[in-house]
């Protein structure tokens, strides 16, 4: 198993400057307030650590697409009340990121106080990975500490180049996430299930390409089942009532193979529920897959029996990987199989029976609808990341902390 730097590698930090590479891109409406802090809670943690051993934390993160320009619009000074709430302590804004100002903020930190930098992203050179600028922004560092695993699939100045700079190590958010999806994907407790949704194969192909090999069943849930389920034979889907690409047919027959091959069950729905309308609350039915009208009703999540069938499944593995929901599970009642999926997989881990892992913005926002958020044995914080990991791919930001 590979090892990894952490902050228990760093030694004595007692006065030592440590610029901490969070990841403080929260959702916030029009009037700059932050809508959901989860990723400043997430990082606190880490914070607490660095300054309970006595280091000067200097944060760093970026926010939103400003593009290189400078604007207050993206400016990370909107975020500095939420920061000081979750930990209890003064924050300082430095209204730039490298140069004097900085460093001079940095020689002036009192022992109890933080100080939260400008925006990455004002600087171009930042997204193009520019060691000269990873070089400015650690200068006045003693230590480097990364705890932006959802940017960690970016190789930016910061995430990358910075940590080649001085001591470096990962926080504990990304400490904990690395050790969580490792578990769930790279050494797991088998059998091992995979959960996999979405509206296009084609946005997902290196994904399944993955599981298929790794996985001991895969469920194919969400519009790209309908995909699979055309490939499989079912006649009744066309583009007007599903969302079958009809041009990755082909693709779908070689990945149900590649399956077959590596001894991988792919899951997929036995019966669906059809709308009349694409909106909450629409009429609706639950039809078997023969019965799906030619047109005129829309696929919008899958039925009971379906949902029976994934419970099976789940009941019969140790490990859980979750990525996608079921059906449109942003309206009512169409999130029910998402519901009662994620609620059986959260009574499972309760109960000892089943590690589950989650991640991306749909998958938390679901299990956040279903109420098991917190049941789960570990919800990522990541959305790309936590994909290319599923991938298979190397992140940047995780393998520049190798020991």
């Amino acid at each position: 198993m590979i090892e990894y730097k952490t902050i228990k590698d760093l030694g004595n930090l007692s006065g030592k400057v440590v610029m901490l590479r969070a990841d403080l891109n929260v959702p916030m409406d029009e009037n700059f307030k932050v809508t959901n802090t989860a990723r400043i809670d997430r990082t606190v943690p880490t914070i607490k650590n660095l300054m309970a051993q006595g280091a000067k934390v200097v944060v760093i993160s970026h926010f939103g697409r400003p593009e290189g320009k400078g604007d207050m619009k993206n400016s990370l000074s909107h975020i500095v009340k939420d920061l000081e709430q979750a930990l209890g302590k003064k924050v300082t804004f430095v209204d730039d990121c490298i140069g004097p100002k900085v460093a001079q903020a940095i020689a002036q930190m009192s022992q109890d106080e933080i100080l939260l930098l400008e925006n990455l992203r004002f600087y171009n050179e930042e997204k193009k990975g520019d060691e000269t600028f990873a070089k400015a922004l650690t200068e006045p560092a003693d230590v480097y500490v990364s705890d932006a695993f959802s940017t960690a699939h970016r190789a930016h100045a910061s995430m990358v180049a910075a940590a080649k700079n001085c001591p470096a190590a990962m926080g504990l958010l990304m400490a904990e996430e690395v050790q969580a999806l490792t578990a769930g994907l790279n050494d797991p407790v088998r059998p091992l299930i995979a959960v996999v949704g979405g509206s296009k194969v084609s946005t997902k192909l290196d994904l399944l390409n993955n599981l298929v090999k790794k996985v001991n069943k895969l469920v194919i849930s969400g519009g790209m089942a309908h995909t699979f389920m055309k490939a499989s034979g079912i006649d009744t889907l066309n583009e007007n009532n599903s969302l079958v690409q009809m041009d990755m047919i082909d693709t779908a027959k070689e990945i149900i193979a590649t399956a077959k091959a590596n001894h991988c069950e792919i899951i997929l729905p036995l019966d669906v529920v059809v709308a009349k309308e694409f909106k909450p609350m629409a009429e609706h039915k639950t039809v078997s897959l023969s019965e799906i009208p030619a047109e005129g009703w829309s696929l919008m999540d899958v039925g009971e029996k379906t949902v029976a069938l994934i419970n099976t499944k789940l009941d019969e593995c140790k490990t859980l990987v979750w990525n996608g929901p079921l059906g449109v599970f942003e309206m009512k009642p169409f999130d029910e199989a998402t519901n009662k999926v994620a609620q059986h997989a959260a009574a499972l881990t309760q109960a000892g029976k089943l590690t589950s892992v989650a991640g991306g913005g749909d998958t938390v926002s679901a299990l956040d609808n279903a109420g098991v958020a917190d049941k789960f044995t570990y919800i990522s914080t990541a959305g790309g990341a936590f994909l290319e990991w599923m991938e298979g791919k190397e992140l940047p930001g995780v393998a520049v902390m190798k020991k």
